[in-house]
């Protein structure tokens, strides 16, 4: 039993060391492998960085001949630029020095104006002097041959020159009443046109839209009808579009036509106020209205024209007169601007001589095209034009409808007046309502206009754009030349912007001078 543990012990001690050998000799030849695999990384990784390096010297290479280009492109510029700006200057001095020289030779002339009128201040005080001289010798001269003293001769030598003189004083007495008599008139006339430019005459609320008030809100739904054909058919027929919303009783009535919208709403009402709304119904009420539209039209142009003393006027002419009611510009009323017009033509041309009814013929006309912009294509005064001209109205009517848009020269007095008259009633403050944007770029571009002169410290619009105070810097700019700036600032405006009447240009210099005492 022993002698076989022996042998068994034996034996396992013999394969532990022939084990043991084994594995040592395969790990020798596992190490080799590793060494030789790791070699061959390293060659790999080495031939790698090796084409990395190259590839960034080939970079850097390219890095620097960028580099040295642009700095060439760079400094090419900049040296051709350095050259236009030397030229510039050279050119500046160049002018600098004309200047220079034109002032110089300004400063000398104004000196020998200085001089001269020194000179022939110091003449006219010697001739001062040798006047009294000559009146004190004949004094004397009169006082010895008269016997007289010197008041006494004095008394009578003005009695005598006083004498003499009343013609002459007369004649000045005469011609300075006739001057405050002009006077007067102007400023009578002054006043009157500023009378005239605030006449306000009464206006229409011209809006886009017209509100039709209902009573019951289940009205909406008979209005747009089954399957929206009642809507249609005042749509269609009525010109116009018609919005029924939220808003609780009311339908809302949108166009730009004047006319077509006061049908629109009239229609509306009756519908409405009769309750049975359908297809037929509404052509049969739209006839209607639209009848009694026309002849309402027709008897307000034959008012006005009863008011103005107007006859012979052509029954066409006079509808489309009544249609003017329904036609704005600017939101100023058509027919209330072509009465206040007529009235102001007809006044202007009175007090100038001219034919006043003509002229108040040729004021309500003048804007007749404008009946006619919503049906025509053309401008308006084309179109007033040869109305007037197939209805075979008065030639002054047809100037005058040409002149006031600056199509022609007014060729008489009342085709003048109705221009004048046009501008006076378009310009006034209120007459017409402008985009607010339009206004304010308006504003500005007369301020820069004002602000771009030598010697102008600040400038202000004021009175919506009518008028502008210019300050100017009282040592750069003298009174002589105040007055030529306040002429080129209006002549500047008057080419570069757009603008209804006129605006007055106020050039303002103060010095002012500051002391302190302490």
């Amino acid at each position: 039993m022993i002698l076989e543990l022996s042998i068994a012990a034996a034996a396992a001690v013999v394969s532990g060391a022939a084990g043991f050998y084994a594995a040592k000799k395969l790990d020798a030849a596992n190490y080799e492998v590793y060494v030789a695999q790791a070699r061959a990384k390293a060659k790999a990784i080495e031939h790698e960085a090796e084409l990395i390096l190259k590839n960034s010297e080939v970079k850097v290479r390219e890095a620097e001949m960028e580099a040295k280009r642009r700095y060439e492109d760079k400094s090419i510029a900049c040296k051709k630029e350095h050259a236009e700006k030397l030229l510039d200057i050279e050119k500046r001095e160049k002018n600098f020095k004309e200047e220079f020289k034109k002032l110089n030779k300004d400063k000398s002339e104004l000196g020998n104006l200085r001089k001269e009128a020194n000179e022939l201040y110091e003449e006219g005080n010697g001739l001062k002097e040798e006047y009294k001289k000559k009146v004190q010798e004949a004094l004397e001269v009169l006082e010895r041959s008269a016997g007289l003293t010197e008041e006494e001769a004095k008394e009578i030598v003005l009695k005598k020159v006083e004498e003499k003189s009343r013609a002459d004083i007369a004649h000045i007495v005469r011609k300075h009443e006739e001057e405050a008599k002009q006077d007067a008139k102007r400023r009578v006339n002054y006043i009157l046109a500023q009378a005239t430019t605030r006449f306000a005459g009464e206006f229409a609320a011209e809006r886009l839209i017209n509100v039709v008030n209902i009573k019951d809100d289940e009205l909406k739904g008979r209005i747009i009808g089954k399957e929206g054909r009642n809507i249609k058919t005042l749509e269609m027929l009525l010109g116009v579009d018609i919005i029924i919303d939220d808003t609780p009783n009311a339908i809302i009535l949108s166009s730009f036509n004047l006319y077509r919208r006061a049908i629109a709403t009239k229609v509306i009402e009756l519908l409405v106020q009769d309750g049975r709304i359908q297809p037929a119904r509404i052509e049969g009420i739209y006839e209607k209205v639209k009848e009694d539209f026309d002849q309402s039209l027709i008897e307000e142009g034959e008012n006005i024209l009863i008011d103005l003393g107007l006859t012979k006027v052509h029954p066409e002419i006079v509808k489309l007169i009544g249609r003017l009611k329904f036609r704005a510009s600017y939101g100023q009323n058509a027919l209330g601007h072509s009465l206040e017009v007529a009235h102001l033509a007809g006044i202007i041309a009175a007090e100038c001589g001219g034919d006043e009814i003509l002229a108040r013929r040729a004021g309500i006309l003048h804007d007749i095209g404008k009946a006619l912009t919503h049906e025509y294509a053309g401008s308006h005064v084309d179109l007033g034009a040869d109305i007037c001209k197939r209805y075979k109205e008065h030639d002054v009517v047809i100037n005058a409808i040409y002149a006031h848009h600056g199509h022609e020269e007014a060729l008489s007095v009342e085709a003048a007046a109705v221009c004048a008259a046009d501008t006076l009633s378009a310009a006034r403050p209120g007459a017409r309502r402008e985009v607010l944007e339009s206004f304010l770029k308006r504003v500005q571009e007369i301020e820069e206009i004002a602000k771009s002169k030598p010697g102008i410290k600040q400038a202000y619009a004021i009175n919506a754009g009518r008028e502008i105070r210019v300050i100017a810097n009282a040592k750069l700019v003298n009174d002589d030349e105040a007055v030529l700036l306040a002429k080129e600032i209006a002549e500047e405006i008057e080419d570069k912007v757009q603008y209804p009447g006129e605006i007055k240009v106020h050039v303002i210099r103060e010095l002012r001078a500051v002391g302190f005492a302490r």
